[in-house]
């Protein structure tokens, strides 16, 4: 790992911040758990097939197994019998059958026997041994995310059990009386979901008092693989995230060039635990995970950094501004044609302009926004 001490800021742009992210968070180690436990789990090897799939001909559909060669001339004028042998589709086809009648080609004639109405050449309706996977074929490769398809393949294999990356244990400290009447917690549930969204497994949410000696002792205990502190980052009197955890262990950066989320931080307890700082306004926690937190759980654990969203391009319909020297998260409206219109701020209306927009756009501290006509990544909520 590199060592966070040589990337050590006060504040930083985006793009620092984003390195300093990768340099501190390494994939964990692993663990092996049952196919049935699986799903979304990262292979953390290449797993081959260890003998053919399937391990012999079978049949492709329900009907008789015969041997092909045995129904030559066969037609509803000029009927062959030949033995029953039922075959039900998926199971193994009797020693010297090589095709399958289907059930509306053939009748049931004296017990014991069938009437052929049409012929079957080798291999018709019959799912050959090692059609699906030769012995020593790749079915997952390493880093792979497993979906439901993966999991039948294995199962087909008769793989039992994966290798996969340990899902980080992620702690939740929520900086502050956050949960009045006047104040509802929304960062804990969302931050929460988003966490679980990322692959992570919540170890614990507390909430507890701002004061210095608070977030010193939860710091000082904290033994998942990355603590969230939400609240307490800003430059307020009563705001000791960012001091309590340089008094404790290693602050790396506090404050990044980017909007919302300006108030981010990254650093170390003295135990070694990666903890991220997060604002406690909601849009600034939503965008200051998303782009930092986020990236270090799936990271962690083993998955794609990036966003977890599908981008597009798409063209600028009216004007996107933005202030040079901050990457700013644009909220976008889709419009007709792949063209997008910005909404108003997440500074101005908070969550709503995530709930009421497609998607948004990331503008790079060196632009002033982008004029109309221009081409743009969009990333897009609905496409995830």
């Amino acid at each position: 790992m590199v060592g966070l001490g040589s990337l050590r800021r006060a504040v930083v742009s985006f793009e620092e911040a984003v390195a300093c992210v990768d340099a501190a968070s390494s994939r964990l180690g692993t663990e092996r758990v049952r196919l049935r436990e699986a799903m979304g789990r990262v292979i953390a090897e290449d797993i081959r097939a260890a003998a053919s799939v399937p391990p012999d001909d079978r049949a492709a559909l329900d009907g008789f197994a015969v041997r092909a060669d045995a129904s030559l001339g066969a037609s509803a004028y000029n009927p062959v019998e030949l033995p029953l042998f039922a075959a039900t589709a998926g199971a193994a086809l009797p020693p010297g059958a090589d095709a399958v009648v289907p059930l509306d080609a053939a009748e049931t004639n004296s017990p014991g026997h069938i009437q052929v109405v049409e012929p079957v050449a080798p291999g018709d309706n019959v799912e050959r041994r090692g059609a699906v996977a030769a012995a020593g074929t790749p079915l997952a490769a390493s880093g792979v995310r497993l979906a439901f398809r993966h999991i039948g393949m294995l199962a087909a294999a008769e793989i039992d059990t994966v290798q996969v990356v340990r899902r980080p244990r992620v702690q939740i400290l929520l900086a502050g009386p956050m949960a009045t009447p006047r104040a509802p917690d929304s960062n804990g549930p969302m931050l929460r979901a988003a966490v679980e969204r990322d692959g992570g497994v919540i170890a614990e949410v507390t909430t507890l008092p701002r004061a210095r000696s608070s977030l010193n002792t939860a710091l000082a205990a904290a033994d998942g693989d990355l603590v969230l502190v939400i609240g307490g980052t800003g430059p307020g009197p009563d705001d000791h995230a960012a001091a309590a955890l340089g008094e404790l262990g290693e602050l790396v950066f506090h404050g990044v060039t980017m909007r919302p989320g300006e108030t981010a931080g990254l650093g170390r307890t003295g135990g070694g635990v990666l903890v991220v700082l997060l604002p406690g306004m909601p849009a600034a926690a939503l965008w200051s995970y998303e782009l930092l937190a986020g990236r270090a759980i799936r990271r962690l654990g083993g998955r794609d950094p990036g966003l977890p969203y599908r981008s597009r391009e798409v063209t600028v319909a009216r004007k996107i501004v933005s202030a040079i020297g901050m990457t700013e998260i644009c909220p976008v409206l889709l419009g007709p044609g792949d063209t997008i219109e910005p909404l108003p701020a997440f500074a101005e209306i908070g969550l709503r302009a995530a709930i009421d927009g497609a998607g948004f756009v990331i503008v790079p501290a060196a632009r002033e926004g982008y004029p109309p006509g221009a081409v743009v990544t969009a990333y897009l909520y609905d496409e995830v």
